[in-house]
């Protein structure tokens, strides 16, 4: 199961969010209970293990969803390497804004292009997470100032093969489901490995706030069946508001 977070704070005022550690709205947390609500009601799902970010949107929303779920109990595994991507010196910039000063083109290679990073984080920026303790064991060279997609999936890849995989073989989960809580483009990385989407084609691939998303995996852990929980045009719905977040 991948869920990204309800709506945060800087989803509603449509700025860069990345490694900035904001809260949920209400609407956030409306969406995280709902989301529980699916799981709880989705046949046969027992919800065994739960992964999430250091980053408390990510964990609000998984504690709001498992109490609506009935699962609080669940052992959790937190890890930096399933963050939301960095977005560099971005970070905090309204994307309406950014589009009118760089121009919708550059917006969107910034935005869903596979390998180009924003602008990097200047060294000293108070925004930067050196001295932040969430990061205290993290070696100071992986910690990023910036990244594109394919840094994203270079960094969730080795948390899915040594945590994640581990789980779904059984070794954690016990024959149950995992549940990642996450965000818009550690999902995206995820997804690009479990369902083999190719570098040019995921940039089309959005990833609505507060919808479960299934995946069914065989015990070669290829992919049997994905979709997304309830009304699947509610999803692409919206799906298509994360897109327009630019104008």
């Amino acid at each position: 199961m991948l869920l990204r977070h309800g709506q945060s704070t800087w989803n509603e005022q449509n700025l860069f969010t990345g490694w900035e550690d904001v809260g949920l709205t209400a609407l956030g947390e409306q969406e995280a209970a709902a989301a529980g609500r699916l799981l709880r009601d989705e046949p046969g799902l027992d919800l065994r293990v739960l992964h999430t970010s250091v980053l408390s949107r990510a964990i609000r929303t998984a504690e709001l969803a498992l109490a609506e779920a009935g699962r609080s109990w669940l052992a959790v595994r937190r890890s930096w390497r399933l963050n939301e991507r960095h977005y560099g010196d971005l970070t905090g910039r309204n994307k309406q804004e950014t589009a009118e000063r760089f121009g919708r083109e550059q917006l969107v290679a910034w935005r869903r292009s596979y390998d180009v990073p924003p602008p990097p984080m200047p060294e000293g920026d108070p925004r930067r997470s050196d001295a932040d303790p969430r990061y205290r064991d993290v070696p100071p060279e992986l910690l990023p100032a910036t990244e594109c997609l394919s840094d994203v999936v270079a960094r969730v890849r080795p948390w899915y093969d040594e945590a994640i995989a581990p789980d779904l073989r059984d070794e954690g989960a016990r024959g149950g489901a995992v549940l990642v809580a996450a965000h818009g483009n550690s999902i995206r990385a995820l997804r690009m490995h479990l369902e083999s989407i190719a570098p040019e084609a995921i940039p089309a691939v959005e990833i609505p706030t507060g919808i479960p998303y299934l995946v069914e995996l065989d015990d070669a852990l290829a992919v049997v069946s994905s979709r997304y929980l309830g009304d699947a045009d509610a999803a692409a719905q919206a799906a298509d508001r994360v897109a327009r977040q630019a104008g």
